[in-house]
């Protein structure tokens, strides 16, 4: 009986995330801003990847896997930046794909850059009833068959400005999406099922010493109709090559965080997350790699260390 409780609630669970939160979650997105934020493309002035697996509440059956690659980068005139994210994520016995292309144009402001961005793209959606553990086979639910699909186009906004030793940002990672069963209107809320979330980032990073320095930081997410969640995040960097760093996610998980820099182009991390919803009782918590490349970086570029 303890397990057919655990497994209603991890269920509800899963639904409340697809339903309210239905952008994918990670934990180490301050490493690459382009997964919360298209004016995030082309902040460098080399080209950046990043390959990201996130498996969340582990041991609990149908919990989210999400896997994401994401590119980005200036164009020679500097002012244009591109990016691409592909995404999976798997919930149960639902699997949405998303891939999104990202443009960016930013001005220089003061002693940084000012930069506007969009990006467009779809998103395919697919469930697989071969997963659901159901008694009623008769039912019309199950009637269409065991795999059904659907793509979704979207589209989302953002704006971004960094320095050297700060940045800050605003983004609607879903400003509207065309779905073909409902009228088309600029309001997401009436022409799909998806929802606009409303985020807002910062962080700067102070130097402490010669050997350390201080990169607090923050995401404050808005979805209609569900709690406002924020992020805090603290990370310790020791001579520009290790990071060590902790986040509490209101509502959520506490998450410790490291990221080692291997050499001037690559990077790895690693993050686990501390459960303490009411998920905790049944899960050993939240396990996320990352892997990181930066390419075209110039002998003099490779001497200022990446901090976001």
């Amino acid at each position: 009986m303890k397990k057919i409780i655990v497994s209603i609630l991890a269920t509800f669970l899963m639904i409340f995330q697809m339903q309210a939160q239905q952008n994918v979650m990670v934990s180490q997105y301050m490493f690459n801003g382009l997964l919360l934020n298209p004016a995030y493309a082309g902040s460098h002035d080399y080209f950046s990847s990043t390959l990201m697996y996130r498996n969340q509440w582990v041991s609990v059956d149908g919990a989210p896997v999400t896997s994401i690659l994401a590119v980005d980068g200036p164009l020679k005139n500097r002012n244009v930046g591109l990016g691409l994210i592909i995404m999976n994520d798997k919930i149960g016995a639902t699997d949405q794909t998303d891939i999104y292309g990202n443009y960016s144009y930013g001005i220089k402001i003061g002693e940084g850059k000012l930069a506007l961005g969009i990006k467009a793209g779809v998103s395919r959606y697919a469930y697989n009833t071969n997963k659901l553990i159901y008694w009623d086979g008769k039912d019309n639910v199950y009637a269409a068959g065991n795999k059904q699909s659907s793509w979704l186009p979207k589209f989302g906004v953002g704006m971004y400005y960094n320095t050297k030793n700060w940045y800050a940002g605003l983004s609607i990672p879903v400003l509207f999406a065309y779905d073909p069963n409902y009228n088309f209107t600029l309001d997401v809320n009436k022409s799909s099922l998806d929802r606009r979330h409303y985020m807002a980032t910062a962080g700067v990073v102070v130097p402490l010493n010669d050997y350390f320095k201080l990169k607090p930081s923050f995401l404050v997410k808005y979805v209609p109709n569900a709690p406002l969640q924020a992020d805090l995040n603290v990370s310790l960097l020791f001579k520009d090559k290790f990071w060590v760093g902790g986040s509490f996610r209101s509502g959520d998980a506490v998450a410790a965080i490291l990221e080692y820099q291997t050499s001037s182009h690559f990077r790895v991390g690693y993050s686990y997350d501390f459960t303490f919803s009411n998920i905790r009782k049944s899960t050993n918590g939240s396990h996320e790699i990352m892997i990181g490349y930066d390419f075209g970086k110039t002998v003099t570029k490779t001497k200022s260390p990446r901090f976001f």
